[in-house]
């Protein structure tokens, strides 16, 4: 018993660090696991890695202008996020291009703008604090914020759960019945970015993207219902969180790319044996219905 105190629960007790981290975890689960689960429900998977790299060059503006401030580098990352979605609807509105593509295009153009503008005005480790962040150093500001977004983003979707629940599965009723849909796409949009902009203080810009995806990814594979991959997502961040922050101190690793790795490994375990999608439970059905 006192070896698994030591393992699993005495670095929470002994450092503060540690309990700001794992309550910077949990807010980031309970914010981005569900914006996660709706850009899987919607086919805008890949839309939520093009926005975290949209806000690269604003947080890059707000560092050259303040330095590691987290209220410009947060106000610029969300300007710059906004900006890019806003150019890309206007581009796939007046243009031939899909949604997707033009968020690409804006998304490379962002990328490419906010690492000229750190590494003109920094060092490569400043670049590398705000590619790829540290989630041991999450101040108490930064725990703030994060919990601030996530408290937003829970208490905007039970308001607009509804109509982008509809939107995500039906979106032509949707339109039918005379709803804006254009709003709450708008709406959901600005939570994406929110929450990119909050977990990047944590995990860096290409970090934030993972601990949004693989769990939401995962949950598809373990529940049928929505409700059910809800819950299962912002479970599944959770866990990665504190597994990936164990790992972290015991072996002396990066924080978020340990973090996004124990995602990935429980996404490539759900692959092969979640109940509702993975390949060896189909594949026994299938014999099932065969015979």
């Amino acid at each position: 018993m006192q070896h698994l105190y030591d393992l699993l629960i005495a670095p929470f007790v002994d450092f503060a660090f540690m309990r700001r981290a794992l309550a910077g975890c949990l807010a980031l689960s309970l914010g981005s696991g569900p914006i996660g689960l709706f850009l899987v429900m919607r086919r805008m998977s890949l839309m939520g890695d093009a926005m975290s790299h949209a806000v690269l060059p604003g947080a890059a503006v707000g560092f050259m202008l303040a330095g590691l401030s987290l209220p410009a580098m947060s106000l610029g990352g969300f300007v710059a996020g906004v900006l890019v979605a806003v150019l890309a609807g206007l581009a796939t509105r007046f243009s031939s291009i899909k949604e997707d593509a033009s968020f690409a295009a804006f998304y490379l153009l962002s990328l490419a703008i906010g690492v000229l503008l750190v590494s003109k005005s920094g060092s490569n480790v400043d670049l590398m604090h705000i590619l790829f962040g540290s989630v041991l150093a999450v101040d108490d500001a930064a725990l703030y914020l994060v919990g601030g977004v996530a408290s937003v983003t829970l208490i905007t979707l039970a308001f607009i759960y509804r109509p982008m629940l509809l939107e995500s599965l039906d979106p032509v009723f949707l339109r039918s019945v005379g709803a804006r849909g254009g709003l709450w796409h708008m709406a959901f949009l600005m939570l994406v970015v929110l929450n990119l902009v909050s977990g990047f203080q944590a995990l860096g810009t290409l970090m934030a993207v993972g601990l949004m995806m693989l769990p939401a990814i995962t949950a598809r594979l373990w529940s049928e219902t929505v409700e059910g991959m809800l819950v299962m997502a912002v479970s599944v961040a959770f866990g990665s969180g504190l597994a990936g922050l164990l790992l972290s101190y015991h072996f002396e690793l990066p924080s978020g790319p340990a973090i996004i790795l124990v995602a990935g490994l429980f996404y490539l375990f759900s692959l092969l044996f979640a109940p509702a999608g993975g390949a060896l439970p189909r594949y026994i059905r299938a014999r099932h219905f065969e015979s």
